[in-house]
């Protein structure tokens, strides 16, 4: 077998395979063999047929799979020697085949890129110093009896801290809210609607406007929609809400005590002050180490520049639209906003995706670098993981994943987790004092 390489491109390249006719006549040779067994020609016991004979029955089918076998097996080969690490499928066209030919075709692949792997350890971090305060748990606390708290209807003044239960419609630019935005009739009008006094609940500006009103009373409320307002059809624009109050509701909550502790399933207030920080504690450490990878991640792509394949960050770049989109259309965004953003929303997406291709070469050339691999128990460890947030039975979870040959990308997020883990516990961190 002869084999000769040509560049095309970064991460592209053409490798032409040439096989003499004697080891082509030898694979037909063999596949007519194969069929002899099995073949059941008239006036013969099956596999007793004459091979001139089997060879004239079922020429088509033996050159079929004299031409499967052979390309597949010298492309695998051929790839095999030139130490080729191969991304993506072939694609693979016939140049000659027959019986008494040489046999020729090419493979057009693309190639994982050649770079030197920089400094992967003592990356900086920056970290503000922080940690779990008395007044983060009786703020975590005072958020747990808010849930157990009760709503009594009062006859005074709406006040700082009430609830108000209002009827409501609303226009923008003079029209009904829905025919700029036809996803939002929320926003047009309701009735019955709860809306807190204290912060910015619904839209900003809105409760403050029903201070002092009582029920029966009715009011009109203009507000400024935010520029980053849910609705982007809204975003920066007036809107005027005529509102009627139909009950003020005072906001009771519970004595933080033993029994409201017991609500939670602790056996006292100590104990659920106990879990609370720990709970505390646990999202901080998270978010911490979220913060370490994210900065020893960008440190580490800065570090240095390869060409990508061209097709993984094509395929890429299809996921992360495809993501995006998906993303906007479950907050209501109209198809036709998401239309008009397409090249926006493509653009910022081949960005990510470039990062995320470059990311996936780095990781795996420092978990070679590293000797790591992703074991069996690890996978089945992730996947558990993951069928209790996708709340699915295990066994259900893994029948889904097989059927779409996801087992591999398992693999792969647990690889990833490691070097990732590597990193963060490699990283120059640097604590800052806390903004307050």
């Amino acid at each position: 077998m002869n084999v000769s390489i040509e560049n095309l491109a970064p991460c592209k390249k053409l490798v032409r395979v040439e096989l003499d006719a004697t080891a082509v006549d030898a694979a037909f040779d063999a596949v007519t063999k194969d069929y002899q067994k099995q073949a059941a020609l008239p006036g013969f016991r099956p596999g007793k047929a004459p091979l001139p004979m089997v060879a004239k029955k079922y020429e088509a089918e033996i050159k079929d799979e004299a031409k499967r076998k052979l390309i597949g097996d010298n492309y695998r080969k051929a790839i095999e020697d030139k130490k080729l690490q191969i991304v993506g499928y072939p694609d693979i066209e016939e140049v000659q085949f027959g019986r008494g030919q040489a046999l020729q075709f090419t493979a057009t692949v693309e190639t994982a890129p050649e770079f030197q792997l920089p400094e992967y350890k003592g990356l900086s971090a920056t970290l503000e110093t922080k940690s779990v305060t008395d007044a983060d748990v009786d703020k975590a606390l005072d958020l747990l009896r808010s849930q157990h708290a009760s709503f009594n209807t009062v006859s005074r003044p709406l006040a700082n801290g009430d609830i108000a239960v209002v009827n409501y419609t609303g226009t923008c630019d003079g029209k009904a809210i829905t025919e700029l935005a036809p996803t939002a009739k929320g926003l047009t009008e309701q009735k019955n609607f709860w809306i807190e006094t204290e912060g910015n609940s619904f839209i900003p500006g809105f409760a403050a406007q029903l201070i002092g009103a009582k029920a029966g009373d009715k009011r009109t409320v203009n507000v400024d929609f935010p520029a980053d307002f849910v609705t982007p059809q809204l975003q920066g624009k007036k809107g005027v809400y005529e509102v009627e109050v139909v009950e003020v509701k005072e906001k009771v909550l519970p004595v933080i005590d033993d029994e409201l502790a017991k609500k939670f399933g602790a056996e006292n207030l100590e104990k659920l002050k106990a879990g609370v920080r720990t709970d505390l504690e646990n999202e901080l450490k998270y978010s911490k180490s979220k913060s370490v990878r994210g900065q020893v991640v960008k440190a580490l792509l800065e570090k240095v520049n390869f060409d990508l394949p061209e097709t993984a960050v094509a395929n890429e770049t299809r996921n992360v639209v495809y993501d995006l989109v998906r993303q906007n259309t479950q907050r209501g965004v109209n198809r036709d906003i998401i239309e008009k953003s397409k090249d926006e929303i493509y653009a910022n997406a081949a960005a990510s995706a470039k990062d995320r291709v470059k990311l996936a070469f780095l990781v795996g050339k420092i978990a070679e670098q590293e000797k790591l691999q992703a074991s069996q128990e690890d996978v089945i460890k992730r996947a558990q993981q993951l069928a209790v947030m996708y709340q699915m039975p295990f066994d259900q979870f893994i029948k889904d994943l097989q059927k779409r040959n996801g087992v591999n990308e398992l693999y792969e997020q647990v690889l990833h987790e490691k070097v990732l883990e590597l990193l963060e516990k490699n990283a120059v961190i640097t604590e800052t004092a806390a903004v307050k």
